[in-house]
């Protein structure tokens, strides 16, 4: 046995010790949190104008309604549409002989009504020629980026966005249709790399199929939006940090970057899910927020990242559109509407892309069976495989 379970026990101990001490302090907190939002609910016009003139340390919703709104879900329609992808992939390897990766895209159609239907479908695609593998920015050499790790992860992201754009464009004109895909249509690794490849990957790629999905809209009904179960994110809560600052313009850097204690640190530890576990109610909506991230100001321009929050059974969902959805009423209410019911489908998670996902899934198995797969063709073709020490000893059964 590799790993030594005993000399782990009394160190699990303790860390439950610690998550018992901090649950309690992370209660009050939020507490605190609950009575500052009760106290900005008429004063929301004033904290929108001091979050505008802010500068701060961590990420704050943009207003667009009160804190505290919350709003019911409509009936179904009698007949709709839900279409889903997601993707996953074998990244390059440099221990193997070939360099290549491979992005599998799940992608599910389900038609609900007098005629219901489902296609279920994967979509696998090996890239291993060099334009494939790197990106080169506009008459430079030398600066390539290679595909691989994070950036094949945002790769597969624009793929999962284009397949959605095939699966829109085949459908019939009179049908209401949602959009979705798993996580955050923000693409935020992209901001560890250079421009031009936020200007091949983003502005060229993700954002140009977004824009196509938009552009259905001229002759059918069509949401676009993302799902991410159990959220992380502070935004709405930051804004709380904003409304009790002392200070009319917030400066962090200015004001309390030398500061042992800041006055907002009484809202520390919670996150927006526990804010809108206590707001609200079974299958109620949030008001809509604006991502104010640095990224979607710099190039996401009309496709702006707008975001709700929703009571799923047991969880609080963060769900993200963007900014002609979240502007377009009949829109929104069709997203808040079958969300909610793809999630009563599928057990507190919407079943399309519980579908798409289990189309898209690569396995460990999978991973080892290609690489075999390749290693063989090319030694059918007599072409050299040469694979590192490394490999090899991981792949040899010890004595």
């Amino acid at each position: 046995m590799s790993l030594d379970l005993s000399k782990v026990i009394p160190q699990v101990g303790g860390m439950i010790t610690k998550l018992k001490s901090d649950g309690e302090e992370r209660q009050k907190h939020l507490q605190h949190s609950l009575d500052i939002l009760c106290n900005q609910i008429d004063n929301i016009e004033d904290l929108a104008e001091k979050i505008e003139s802010s500068k701060t340390s961590w990420l704050v919703a943009g207003l667009t309604d009160r804190l505290d709104q919350h709003y019911k879900v409509f009936p179904v329609p009698p007949e709709f549409t839900v279409i889903a992808t997601d993707g996953s992939h074998i990244d390059v390897d440099r221990h193997q002989s070939a360099r290549c990766y491979l992005i599998n895209i799940g992608t599910v159609m389900l038609h609900y009504g007098i005629s219901p239907h489902a296609i279920l479908n994967s979509v696998p695609h090996l890239c291993s020629k060099a334009e494939d593998l790197v990106i080169t920015p506009t008459g430079i050499k030398g600066r390539e980026q290679p595909i691989e790790g994070n950036l094949l992860g945002i790769k597969r992201s624009v793929e999962e966005c284009y397949q959605l754009v095939k699966l829109a464009g085949e459908l019939p004109q009179n049908i209401q249709t949602i959009a979705l895909v798993d996580g955050s249509l923000i693409l935020w690794s992209l901001e560890a790399y250079p421009q031009f490849v936020a200007e091949e990957l983003l502005d060229k790629g993700y954002l140009h199929y977004i824009e196509e999905i938009r552009k259905l809209n001229s002759d059918r009904e069509i949401a676009l939006a993302s799902y991410i179960s159990f959220p992380r994110s502070t935004d709405v809560v930051n804004t709380l940090r904003v409304a009790i600052c002392p200070h009319g313009s917030p400066d962090c850097d200015r004001y309390c970057s030398t500061s042992d204690r800041r006055d907002c640190d009484v809202v520390a530890g919670v996150r927006d899910r526990d804010l809108f576990s206590n707001i609200l109610g079974q299958g109620d909506r949030s008001s809509v927020f604006i991502s104010r991230s640095s990224i979607v100001k710099k190039w996401y321009g009309i496709h702006q990242i707008y975001f709700f929050y929703l009571k799923v059974e047991d969880e609080i969902a963060r769900i993200e559109i963007p900014q002609w959805v979240a502007e377009d009423e009949s829109l929104l209410n069709l997203v808040h509407t079958l969300v909610l019911d793809q999630c009563q489908r599928g057990q507190g998670y919407p079943v399309a892309l519980s579908e798409a996902h289990e189309k898209a899934v690569v396995t460990g198995v999978d991973r080892e069976n290609f690489w075999q797969f390749v290693e063989s063709s090319m030694t059918d073709d007599h072409l050299p495989t040469f694979t590192s020490a490394k490999s090899r000893s991981k792949r040899t059964r010890w004595i």
